[in-house]
């Protein structure tokens, strides 16, 4: 990995903007957000674009919204398809591509003007095929912006390393729409038919490119107050039905490429957040508590030959293991301390740290 700092890539003139990039958005029942999603990518500084905009089978103004631009710009095409899901969309975005590199967007989210030709410059500046970069979060009362404008420049795997320590410094994320990539390299890869489809799809994406460039400039507004996502519902049957099943997909492909390091890694915050659902669980008022419970004590417990392993990696916190051996020990044990934790040991942590301001 080989860091610059104040990096910032060269304009290409338009003259010289003779690669295409593909944008498929994702279209669902987002109409007060559309227009300011759709204007944004079409008043990118880099001209050469093809926005493909998929109406996942909208029930509000969505559909006509998508129809308007497709008549007022050439670069805009529109397929109107039965609802299927966010996975579906993509899918059939990326298969109706022709540009010569993609790009992801959400029809509620927006875009700063140049963010695609920062990305496709620093892809060129850097013979790299995949551009990554940060974004901001914008919440009803401000906007939350921590670039450093710094960029890291990564071989082969090593973005896929850095990506699963989850380090903050490196806002890679599962997120398909921070993120700029030569089409070529997909292969046969596409979105996997279930919820939280990012988490997956990204793993293998990352171990694809022999050169990626991150630039930690924020160029996507990413809106973190939308109450109905499903990102925003707490406890639900899709963390059970979806998520966790991504989770030992993800250590499964990483065994598969023979990167068994990575694998504990991984493993590592998937047990983490695994517990973190439990007392989630343990605490809601969700109707299937005791299933939910039952569930995580089974997948918990029968990782236990592991935990040796899993726990001696360098990035692993030994608190971590320690929360784990309550567990196996008893979880209303486990649960006791987590109280004590949250109500009388965090707070004072949280007042000696003021103080030393």
């Amino acid at each position: 990995m080989k860091i610059m700092e104040n990096y910032q890539p060269k304009p290409i003139p338009q003259e010289k903007q003779t690669e295409k990039i593909t944008v498929a958005v994702a279209v669902y029942n987002s109409d007060s957000y559309l227009d300011r999603t759709i204007q944004s990518i079409l008043n990118q500084t880099y001209k050469n674009l093809e926005v493909i905009l998929v109406d996942d089978g909208s029930t509000d103004n969505c559909p006509a919204i998508c129809d308007k631009y497709a008549a007022q710009d050439p670069r805009v095409r529109v397929i109107h398809k039965k609802n299927g899901g966010l996975y579906t969309s993509r899918n059939v975005g990326m298969e109706a591509a022709t540009g010569d590199y993609l790009a992801f967007m959400d029809g509620d989210d927006w875009i700063d003007p140049d963010m695609y030709e920062n990305l496709l410059s620093a892809i060129k500046e850097q013979d790299a095929e995949l551009a990554v970069c940060r974004y901001k979060w914008v919440y009803q009362d401000e906007t939350v912006d921590i670039s450093t404008g710094n960029a890291a420049v990564f071989e082969g795997q090593e973005i896929l390393e850095k990506y699963l320590e989850e380090d903050d410094a490196f806002q890679i994320q599962n997120a398909a729409w921070n993120k700029l990539y030569k089409r070529s390299i997909l292969g046969d890869l596409k979105f996997p038919a279930r919820w939280y489809e990012d988490m997956f799809y990204t793993i293998q994406l990352l171990n694809k490119p022999k050169r990626s460039i991150y630039l930690d400039r924020a160029y996507h507004n990413y809106i973190c107050d939308r109450s109905a996502s499903i990102m925003n519902k707490g406890v639900n049957k899709r963390i059970f039905s979806d998520l966790i099943p991504n989770l030992y997909d993800r250590s499964e492909y990483l065994r598969k490429i023979g990167r068994e390091d990575l694998a504990l890694l991984q493993d590592y915050f998937m047990y983490k957040r695994l517990l973190i659902f439990y007392t989630q669980v343990h605490r809601s008022n969700s109707p299937e508590k005791k299933e939910y419970k039952a569930f995580l004590t089974q997948k918990i417990r029968a990782g236990k030959e592991n935990y040796p392993a899993v726990y001696a990696i360098p990035q692993a916190n030994p608190n971590e293991y320690r929360k784990m051996k309550i567990f196996l020990t008893s979880p209303a044990l486990y649960n006791m301390t987590m109280w004590l934790n949250d109500r009388f040991i965090l707070p004072i942590k949280a007042k000696r740290a003021a103080r030393q301001q």
